[in-house]
């Protein structure tokens, strides 16, 4: 059983033109935290997901996922 928590920190940041040290900073933690997030290298804890949840105005789950997002584009038919 994987233990990696997928997450859209990268797309949201994207999204809303937010650096890594600006979301980090929000946040109160490291910038190379946000790095370690996006790229599945470090888990956050639950207080951590939903204050991130919470900065991005969406459900927890629009964030953080035990399976992998499906690709942008990739829709069924």
């Amino acid at each position: 059983m994987s233990e990696t928590i997928h997450n859209r920190i990268a797309m949201l940041r994207s999204e809303r033109r937010i650096s890594r040290r600006e979301l980090a900073d929000a946040l109160g933690v490291h910038y190379q935290t946000i790095g370690y997030l996006e790229r599945g290298e470090y888990s956050p804890s639950l207080h951590l997901a939903l204050r991130i949840a919470e900065y991005f105005e969406v459900p927890v789950e629009a964030v953080f996922s035990i399976t992998p997002f499906p690709r942008l584009g990739s829709r069924a038919v």
